[in-house]
């Protein structure tokens, strides 16, 4: 891993951790790093905050849990919805994910 990427591991839905070495400075966020890996987030709105179909679960410490109007409004009306729960969308990714731990929400 050199200094152009975050370590971050993404638990699939059947519980298989996933370790990505994920690149910065691309412009990439988490519902594009779980779609690059071939793990089922569908991201149906393109990472718009109009969909909840790339919600996933923060599993690790980092202070991540701070969501935008529009994505909290996604969220009230989502299912399996945790406190931990953010848009894979919303998330971009950037040094301050390194070592982040996220769970794929239910379908």
């Amino acid at each position: 891993m050199s200094k152009e990427d975050v370590h971050i591991t993404i638990i699939d839905r059947e519980g298989v951790s996933h370790e990505v070495d994920a690149p910065l400075g691309i412009g990439m966020n988490i519902m594009e790093l779980c779609k690059a890996m071939e793990l089922p987030v569908e991201g149906t709105c393109g990472g718009m905050a109009l969909c909840a179909s790339c919600q996933i679960y923060i599993e690790s410490e980092h202070d991540i849990l701070d969501r935008n109007e529009d994505e909290q409004a996604m969220l009230d009306e989502a299912w399996h919805v945790e406190d931990n729960s953010r848009l894979g969308c919303q998330i971009p990714i950037s040094e301050i994910l390194e070592g982040l731990v996220v769970r794929i929400a239910p379908e």
